[in-house]
């Protein structure tokens, strides 16, 4: 095989459109341009979305969605993680000493998630129902 010898496949390609060449073609006298307009002249351009003054689309809509500020100073801690600690609190400190959260956040809230074998005690910290009854029944406390 030879670069040379190279073609697409029957079939694979069309021949450009020859406007201009006459009445017989189809395509003859405006080229498939219709008649007058912005786009029928040379160098008839406009931005996409435009719509001739129009209020555009894209603006015509409401915006969807938002990013809450509250979210990036907030997050979860599952209990499964809290009885791996080796620590008699647990609190906003210890994790942030333990690298379990990251130094923006403010607000902690333990969810009921994995297995507590333990008694861990939990101090500032929002606390769900579910993870309340499990520290609780494990033999752990909560201070608020």
């Amino acid at each position: 095989m030879f670069l040379n010898t190279i073609a697409p496949a029957l079939g694979a390609t069309k021949d450009a459109k020859r406007v201009g060449r006459g009445i017989g073609s189809g395509t003859g006298k405006t080229c498939g341009r219709g008649h007058k307009g912005q786009k029928a002249r040379s160098g008839g351009f406009h931005k996409r979305g435009f719509e001739g003054g129009q209020m555009p689309l894209q603006r015509r809509l409401p915006k969807v969605g938002f990013s809450s500020r509250v979210g990036s100073k907030s997050t979860e801690v599952r209990l499964d993680v809290l009885a791996s600690l080796a620590v008699d609190v647990i609190d906003l400190f210890a994790l942030r000493a333990l690298g379990i959260i990251s130094g923006n956040i403010q607000k902690v809230k333990v969810i009921n998630s994995g297995e507590l074998t333990k008694a861990i005690s939990i101090k500032g910290l929002s606390v769900t129902a579910g993870a309340k009854s499990t520290i609780e029944s494990a033999g752990g406390k909560i201070e608020e």
